[in-house]
């Protein structure tokens, strides 16, 4: 019972990890971390086109060059009745009309100017408590001039604090900001509505300290190209391209941080102008596309579900595949964290998540290498045992196998002293006596063999090279089989090509030949023949001994060499054998740096060729 429940108690202790380990990263934001991975997701997703409401003016260098200062109130003027002649539908100026340089009349001028267009307003970076609406009027004479909430939310000493601004807000205390009312008379589902803030007709907006906030769907620098000051002023640009669009004005002469922010593409002190972000802000709400943060629950789910699957790489993988595995969940959620805010400005988080299968990894691989230590100890304490037993077993064959080859031989004296005895024997006593004669003989064949294994695991083989005809080997191993392969009528043809003698260890190549004849003896149905050739092919001595016995099974030719291996045909028949000689065969020839193969099909034989080189 126990056993059976062990698996699923296994996996029950894996996921209550896995919900611990989400459990305690839920309590901590890793803004700095979101963040960071959220700029990076922003720059390599290709940047929303622009919807063409909006044109951006600036005072940038070449208006302070050309006027020699500051634009004046009667130059700022000049701008508004051409924009208000070109017949912009909102102008807004985030410059203050309290900070141009003129005379009393001028200023006066500027305010009538300011007030005859329907909508022009002036953009403050402040925001008025509820009951405070008066706190954004202009001081005199500008008093009248509508002035708005546009403030500009930087992560200084919340969220990521990088001093990067990701956010715009849209309503302080139930009072909007200058964003949603502008951006609501170019949205096609809300024109027709009363102009009243509601926070449901914008997608991602998020509350935050009694404000209602959202991101921005950010451009890169540049996107919205700007229209120099001067050239209005001089009227050398063609006003037409300002007719019912929002125009924004604004400075761009790096004289203060005040006018620039840090965005997501970049964190230099002047990214961005102000200008830029504003027209950022209202485009990112007139196409309602500003990026949606998952819900905190998305979140832990999905750090729940990849730490488990990392607890679960880390303890059954090997560590490369685990480290492939995790590399590639890594990426891969990345990618479709890349994906979701590309297609659907959709924000899901990504911090929790890869810091959960860092610190599933980190935590779960010493207790990995713990287990597999003590595997390790306990797998080399069994190969130790093993080795023992084995030594054990080598030694013990070797030993009685050495001390039967004595009275086996003593048999075998004696079957030939009363065979060759010249008093006659009976038929019953001659049958005995051959039956004596060939169970010694595969007696001795089977101890040689377990004699020579002995010595192949003990690597005590040494070859002994002596120049050799390979021909005069065969035909010496075919004339001492031949009395065996005549008593089942099988006729023993050699086709032998003259070759030179080679060096080689004459005894194990003698017992290589040996093995591979009496096998085709053994095999070879009663009335068939058996070819044994030799010849000189591409620097080797080629020995070929062919039957017409049953074949080898296609499946079993693999495993014909390996040791104690005996087909099924071979199991099945009353022949005897261990299983040894192939094996022998094959390490004999590979000590001489030759090559044993087979080819065989299935009833209608098998043929064994050996190549020898010939240096």
């Amino acid at each position: 019972m126990a056993k059976k429940w062990k698996p699923a108690l296994v996996h029950l202790s894996r996921a209550l990890f896995a919900a611990a380990i989400t459990a305690i990263l839920a309590q901590f934001p890793f803004d700095y971390i979101e963040s960071f991975t959220y700029d990076l997701r922003v720059r390599v997703t290709p940047p929303p086109k622009p919807s063409g409401h909006i044109e951006t003016i600036v005072v940038d260098f070449a208006t302070m060059k050309e006027l020699g200062r500051a634009p004046s109130a009667n130059d700022f003027r000049l701008v508004l009745e051409k924009l208000a002649a070109a017949d912009a539908d909102t102008i807004i100026s985030l410059i203050n009309l309290t900070e141009t340089v003129g005379s009393s009349d001028e200023s006066r001028q500027l305010a009538n100017t300011a007030l005859r267009i329907p909508r022009f307003m002036v953009a403050l970076d402040d925001v008025p408590l509820e009951g405070e609406q008066d706190a954004l009027k202009l001081p005199t004479p500008f008093e009248k001039v509508p002035a708005v909430s546009a403030p500009v939310p930087i992560d200084r000493n919340i969220f990521a604090r990088d001093d990067v601004t990701r956010r715009m807000m849209l309503a302080y205390q139930g009072l909007p900001t200058m964003y949603p009312q502008i951006a609501a008379r170019f949205r096609d589902d809300l024109k027709s509505r009363e102009p009243t803030y509601n926070p449901a007709d914008f997608r991602g907006v998020f509350d935050y300290l009694k404000s209602d906030q959202a991101f921005v769907k950010f451009a890169p620098t540049g996107t919205y190209h700007a229209t120099s000051f001067l050239s209005l002023l001089n009227g050398t640009i063609d006003t037409s391209r300002f007719k019912n669009k929002i125009v924004i004005i604004g400075r761009d002469i790096q004289t203060t941080s005040r006018d620039y922010v840090r965005t997501p593409y970049s964190r230099d002190i002047v990214a961005m102008t102000i200008v830029e972000l504003a027209a950022n802000s209202l485009e990112t709400l007139i196409q309602n596309t500003a990026p949606t943060r998952a819900p905190n629950w998305v979140n832990s789910v999905i750090t729940g579900l990849i730490s488990y699957f990392t607890v679960l790489v880390v303890l059954t993988a090997t560590p490369t595949t685990g480290l492939l595995l995790l590399g590639s969940t890594l990426g891969t959620y990345f990618l479709i964290s890349v994906l979701s805010l590309w297609l659907g400005s959709y924000w899901i988080g990504v911090a929790h998540p890869f810091i959960a299968i860092f610190i599933c990894y980190y935590f779960f691989i010493p207790y990995r290498l713990i287990i597999e230590n003590r595997r390790s100890w306990e797998y080399y304490q069994k190969n130790k045992l093993l080795t023992q037993v084995e030594e054990l077993k080598t030694n013990f064959l070797s030993m009685m196998s050495h001390d039967l080859k004595t009275p086996i031989a003593r048999i075998q004296g004696m079957a030939d002293i009363v065979r060759n005895d010249p008093n006659p024997l009976s038929a019953r006593q001659k049958e005995a006596i051959e039956t004596l004669k060939r169970s010694s003989d595969e007696l001795l064949e089977f101890v040689s063999g377990i004699l020579s294994l002995g010595r192949i695991e003990s690597k005590a083989i040494q070859l002994h090279l002596h120049s050799k005809d390979v021909n005069a080997l065969v035909r010496e191993v075919v004339a001492k089989l031949e009395y065996l392969a005549r008593s089942k009528n099988i006729e023993i043809r050699a086709e032998l090509e003259p070759l030179f003698s080679i060096r080689m260890d004459v005894d194990l190549i003698r017992q290589v030949l040996q093995n591979l004849i009496e096998n085709a003896i053994k095999y070879s149905p009663e009335g068939s023949s058996i070819l044994v050739t030799s010849e000189e092919r591409d620097g080797h001595i080629v020995v070929q001994v062919a039957d017409q016995g049953p074949g080898i099974p296609e499946d079993e030719l693999p495993h014909i060499f390996m040791k104690f291996y005996r087909s099924r045909n071979a199991k099945g028949s009353s022949i005897k054998g261990s299983g040894l000689g192939l094996y022998l065969a094959k390490y004999f020839v590979e000590l001489h740096k030759g090559r044993v193969s087979v080819d065989s099909t299935l009833g209608q034989g098998s043929t064994f060729t050996v190549e020898l080189p010939t240096e």
